[in-house]
């Protein structure tokens, strides 16, 4: 399978149109493993584009290795807390951080809600089950995401109006897999005119900086396709960089390479162009994610915002932050000051 997804990636290289001369190539590529002591594959995955001229700004294979496993950057005391979903809305319903509604869960065939614990033993009952969650709650949908599970990987939604079909459809999963079980998001009308049928949150990173400011060093949109109700790049979608400084979208959007690698300027079923769109509340996303890293102090955490009419929610957020979505997103993250000073920070306490 892994040999099936490299060749793959090789195809989308050999057939891009968009890609640097072959001499040119072989030069960036000779001199990137000489500045950066490694064989950079990665290379291969975007930094051939024409439009990349930076790709030394680009983080390499052992600086993504040292900024996401370092524990002066991530705390295994809060682990649980950042990437656990379950464990977060518990702990942010106590917290200032606007979060979705957290309705209950399930481990398996244990079902809890409203204070209860239900042993749910046929359709029948997991059908009644819901009817009571529905009716007691008075919402119109709700979002189930495995607790520990990335890039957007077992997520669905069931409604209110077809819940019989629902329950038959997904019964197994619900028997087998613990599951998070959370209100229906209701996202901005701007947001929607681009792409409805998922909720396209932001990706932001915060970095407390080696001054100890905290500094947001990447954001992006991510954007589901077709009927996806997944937004994640890893799944399918694909992203598109936001400039901090005015709270707008950059011109294109990515795909990565194992779903086509091919740069967008609108969404592909809206039609809608991603050049100076304002994302709405951006000023207050970036205050709320701020305030996030007051009430979970780590150095480098991935923050998934979506964005409603009243305002941004968090969604959850991440220690594994994927550092090339990032990068791309940026136009290299090493050009930031922050993110360069925390390399020195890391690599200099190394060797002492």
């Amino acid at each position: 399978m892994k040999y099936l997804s490299n060749l793959s990636r090789v195809k989308v290289f050999l057939r891009d149109p968009d890609k640097k001369s072959l001499l040119k190539i072989i030069k960036e590529f000779t001199v990137l493993a000489f500045h950066k002591k490694e064989i950079p594959f990665y290379y291969f995955k975007f930094l051939y584009k024409t439009q990349v001229t930076n790709y030394l700004d680009y983080i390499g294979l052992k600086e993504q290795q040292l900024i996401t496993t370092d524990i002066r950057l991530h705390n295994p005391e809060y682990n649980s807390l950042i990437n656990h979903k379950l464990f977060f809305g518990l702990f942010h319903e106590k917290s200032e951080l606007n979060i979705p509604k957290q309705i209950g869960y399930n481990f398996a065939s244990v079902f809890f809600f409203n204070n209860k614990t239900i042993h749910i033993k046929s359709k029948a009952e997991l059908l009644g089950f819901f009817e009571t969650v529905f009716n007691t709650t008075n919402i119109d949908g709700l979002f189930f995401r495995p607790p520990s599970d990335y890039g957007g990987r077992g997520c669905f939604k069931i409604t209110k109006d077809k819940l019989t079909e629902a329950v038959n459809d997904k019964y197994e999963i619900f028997m087998r897999d613990t599951l998070v079980h959370t209100e229906v998001i209701k996202q901005h009308e701007a947001i929607n005119s681009i792409n409805k049928n998922s909720i396209n949150t932001l990706r932001m990173v915060t970095l407390v900086a080696a001054d100890n400011t905290v500094e947001i060093v990447s954001a992006l949109m991510r954007f589901g396709v077709g009927n996806s109700v997944i937004d994640n790049a890893s799944s399918g979608g694909f992203f598109v960089g936001i400039n901090i400084e005015k709270g707008t979208l950059k011109d294109s959007g990515h795909f990565l390479q194992e779903h086509s690698g091919r740069d967008v300027y609108e969404h592909p079923d809206s039609g809608v162009k991603f050049k100076d769109f304002k994302v709405p509340f951006f000023k207050e996303a970036c205050d709320i994610v701020l305030k996030g890293v007051t009430i979970i102090p780590v150095r480098l955490i991935g923050w998934d915002v979506a964005i409603t009419e009243n305002g941004p929610v968090i969604i959850e957020s991440n220690s594994r932050i994927h550092i090339p979505i990032s990068d791309m997103a940026y136009g290299g993250l090493l050009q930031n000051e922050h993110v360069r000073k925390v390399f020195k920070e890391l690599k200099t306490n190394a060797l002492s």
